[in-house]
C-alpha cells in the first residue's frame, strides 16, 4: 500500500509540472495583449482548471488507463518509470522555456516504459494511431479555426472605432481565456487521473477500471496549483517571441483553441493543449502578416513536438530497466 501511495505523489507531482509547462497555453495571449497581469492570469487560469471538474466526464481519462497499454501488464514499476521519465522530459523543457506536449510526454513514458516490459504487443494500436493522428490535427484545427474566427469577428467589427473594438474584446477576451482553461483542465488533468486509476486497478484496489471521484478532485487541484506556479520562460515563448497579438487575436485563438479542445475531450481524444493553442495563435497572426509568425521560434517549438514522445519513452525505457534489474539483484 505504502508503494501505492508514493507512486500517486509521485502522479500528482507530474500533474503540477504538467500545469506549469502548460500555464503559457491558458495565459499567454491574456498577459501577452496586457489583459491581465501574470499573476493575474495565472490565478484566473488556475480558477477555471479547477472548476472544469464538475463540468466534463473522464473519456479521456478511460483512453489513457485502458486505451493506450493492456492495463493487464501494467505493474507498479511501469507506472514509475512512465512518470519519472515524463517528468524528467517536461521539467527540462519547463526550465528551459520550451512548451512541449505535457500529454505527448505521459504517453510517450507509459509506452515506452510497457513496450520495454511486454514488447509491442503490450500496445493498443486503436488508442497510438488517435494520439499520433491528433499530434498532426489538433494544431491544423487550431489553425483552420483561428483563421475562420479571426475573419468572422473582423468582418463583424470592420466599420467599428479600433479603441471600441480593443476595449470589447479586452472584456471577450476574460471568457475566450477562462473556456481555454477549462479545456485544458478537462483534458489534461484526465491524462494523470486515467495513470492512477489504472495504477489502482493493477493493485487490485479497484475491482473494475474507473476512475474515483476523490483521483478527479486531486488531479484537478494538482495542475492547478501548477498553474498558479506559472512556467514564466514557457509563458514569455508562447506570449511574446511567436508572433505580437492584440486583444483581438487573443480573443480569436483562445476561443478557437476551447473549441477544439472541448470536442476533443467530448470524443475521449488526449489532444496536446500546446499544439492546440500554439496552432491556434499561428493562424491567427497568419490574418495580419504572414511574416508576423516568428517561424525560427516556431520551427524550434515543432522540432520539441516531434521529439517530445521518443525522448519521453526513452527515458521511462530506461527507468524501467534500472528498476526492473535493481529488484532483480537486491
Amino acid at each position: 500500500m505504502t508503494i501505492v501511495i508514493i507512486l500517486i505523489f509521485i502522479a500528482l507531482v507530474f500533474d503540477f509540472y504538467n500545469g506549469m509547462n502548460d500555464a503559457a497555453n491558458s495565459i499567454a495571449t491574456v498577459v501577452s495583449t496586457k489583459v491581465l497581469s501574470p499573476l493575474q492570469g495565472v490565478a484566473w487560469a488556475a480558477f477555471f482548471n479547477f472548476i472544469s471538474a464538475f463540468i466534463f466526464g473522464v473519456h479521456v481519462a478511460n483512453t489513457i488507463g485502458k486505451g493506450i497499454v493492456d492495463p493487464n501488464i501494467v505493474d507498479n514499476q511501469i507506472i514509475f518509470s512512465s512518470l519519472l521519465g515524463a517528468i524528467f522530459l517536461t521539467a527540462a523543457a519547463t526550465h528551459n522555456g520550451l512548451p512541449i506536449s505535457v500529454s505527448h510526454a505521459i504517453i510517450g513514458g507509459f509506452s515506452g516504459a510497457a513496450v520495454t516490459k511486454a514488447g509491442f504487443s503490450a500496445l493498443k494500436i486503436d488508442g497510438i494511431i488517435k494520439v499520433v493522428t491528433f499530434i498532426f490535427l489538433s494544431p491544423l484545427i487550431g489553425f483552420i479555426l483561428g483563421l475562420i474566427i479571426s475573419l468572422i469577428t473582423l468582418w463583424i467589427v470592420k466599420n467599428k472605432p479600433p479603441r471600441k473594438v480593443d476595449k470589447t474584446f479586452r472584456t471577450l477576451q476574460l471568457v475566450s481565456a477562462a473556456a481555454y482553461s477549462m479545456g485544458h483542465g478537462t483534458n489534461d488533468a484526465q491524462k494523470t487521473m486515467g495513470i492512477i486509476a489504472v495504477l489502482l486497478f493493477s493493485n487490485g484496489l479497484i475491482k473494475e477500471f474507473y476512475v474515483p471521484f476523490w483521483v478527479v478532485i486531486s488531479c484537478h487541484i494538482a495542475i492547478a496549483l501548477g498553474t498558479l506556479a506559472g512556467g514564466w520562460k514557457v509563458i514569455r515563448t508562447l506570449g511574446m517571441r511567436v508572433t505580437k497579438l492584440r486583444p483581438f487575436h487573443g480573443f480569436s485563438a483562445e476561443f478557437s483553441a476551447a473549441l477544439t479542445l472541448f470536442g476533443a475531450s467530448s470524443f475521449g481524444i488526449p489532444v496536446s493543449t500546446t499544439h492546440t493553442i500554439t496552432g491556434s495563435i499561428i493562424g491567427v497572426g497568419s490574418i495580419q502578416n504572414f511574416s508576423a509568425v516568428k517561424w525560427g521560434v516556431a520551427k524550434n517549438i515543432f522540432l520539441a513536438w516531434l521529439l517530445t514522445i521518443p525522448l519521453s519513452a526513452l527515458f521511462a525505457s530506461i527507468t524501467y530497466l534500472l528498476v526492473h534489474f535493481s529488484a532483480l539483484y537486491f
